[in-house]
């Protein structure tokens, strides 16, 4: 019933414009977290009917354009031809197999990962996590519909942080020091919305709000995404980056946006790790570049006083036992807000294979509710 539902093509990936359609991603982590099928099932329907926005999903969107070798890199986040991208992937799957596909093509899409804001990254890491062949098929062409990329060829050559906590401290520094003069870069920026005119930007993108704010931020840049901690060259850098990733969920619990900071982590992470060495670590650089372009974009940082304090409290910190995940898990499994059992589904398992740190269980409980539409939803969607 799982694969079934996986493999359902009854619905477009998006809805309302640019909504992402979600229902794989719950039915991924309702299963890791020993929901049984028939509840999942109930789920998948009641989501298709009614999602927590109060719209349903929608049928498949007919393609404007037959996507072939020759033109795949030409439709690159134009939010066109979904199904058609699908097509593409299904064919290359079948003459070279799964790995060689992402061997060849997720390079050059992974830049893009923050498209869609971080879901077709979601789709395609959560799909290859379940081992599903057509849900990795949509993640690959979502990625390639929703593409923006967060320049990762901007990088600078690494500076010696020590740890992803350390370069989260010195960034907030950074902030509390320049707060106003990089408050007002980002309201600058934000308001010039030259590259939707230029279709640097698609116009949907500016109807969504948050979506442009990351597009936005990102094409324009700042110098403190580039300098590249030397970390991110470390083969064992996932576990601390999830560390620091969760230490930042924590100082601002239930933020919608950090959520998914954790959430597309595990994505990549599941990506990256069929990559070859060198573009693993690649990986690492556009996860970090594009995170600290999601979070200037909202305009603000955490104070690092509040950062330096949580990890005090949490840096050795390690639970005896089982702890309390079943009090947690069966309240997720209850939210019909479906981000939530996602980051339990996640923390469980990263407390499982860093020693049972406490800062993941404690993370893994705060949960979040469903963003309110901005005004922009009372118009139509652009595309």
């Amino acid at each position: 019933m799982i694969d079934a539902l996986l493999d359902d093509r009854t619905y477009h990936i998006e809805f309302n414009g640019h909504l992402t359609n979600h229902a794989k991603h719950a039915v991924v982590a309702l299963a890791g977290l020993g929901v049984p099928a028939d509840d999942i099932k109930a789920y998948y329907e009641a989501y298709a009917k009614l999602t927590s926005y109060g719209f349903g999903l929608e049928p498949p969107k007919p393609d404007r354009y037959v996507i072939t070798e020759e033109n795949w890199r030409d439709h690159l986040g134009q939010r066109t031809s979904f199904w058609s991208y699908c097509d593409f992937f299904d064919r290359k799957e079948r003459e070279l197999g799964l790995p060689e596909v992402l061997r060849r093509y997720v390079p050059e899409l992974l830049p893009g990962w923050t498209g869609s804001f971080t879901h077709a990254t979601i789709h395609l890491g959560w799909a290859l996590d379940a081992g599903h062949r057509w849900m990795a098929i949509e993640g690959l062409a979502y990625l390639a519909y929703s593409y923006a990329t967060c320049h990762p060829e901007r990088a600078r050559p690494p500076r010696d942080d020590g740890a992803p906590v350390d370069s989260l401290l010195r960034l907030a520094g950074v902030w509390d020091e320049h707060r106003d003069e990089l408050t007002h870069w980002v309201s600058g920026v934000l308001a010039d919305t030259s590259p939707v005119d230029d279709g640097r930007i698609h116009p949907e993108l500016l109807r969504s709000g948050l979506q442009f704010r990351i597009a936005r931020t990102l094409i324009e840049g700042h110098p403190l995404f580039y300098d590249t901690p030397a970390w991110t060259h470390d083969d064992d850098a996932w576990e601390p980056l999830y560390y620091a990733v969760t230490l930042l969920y924590l100082s601002r619990p239930g933020d919608f946006v950090l959520l998914h900071m954790i959430t597309s982590l595990y994505a990549v992470e599941r990506i990256a790790e069929r990559l070859p060495a060198e573009e693993r670590r690649r990986a690492v650089v556009c996860f970090w570049i594009g995170m600290l372009g999601t979070v200037f974009s909202g305009g603000e940082f955490p104070h690092r006083a509040k950062l330096a304090a949580l990890h005090r409290i949490f840096s050795d910190a390690v639970d005896e036992g089982a702890a309390d995940w079943d009090t947690i898990v069966g309240r997720a499994v209850l939210e019909e807000e479906e981000h939530n059992p996602k980051l339990v589904y996640v923390l469980q398992r990263v407390w499982e294979r860093s020693g049972r740190r406490s800062i993941y269980r404690v993370a893994a409980g705060q949960f979040t509710a469903t963003p309110e539409l901005p005004p922009s939803f009372d118009e139509p969607p652009a595309e």
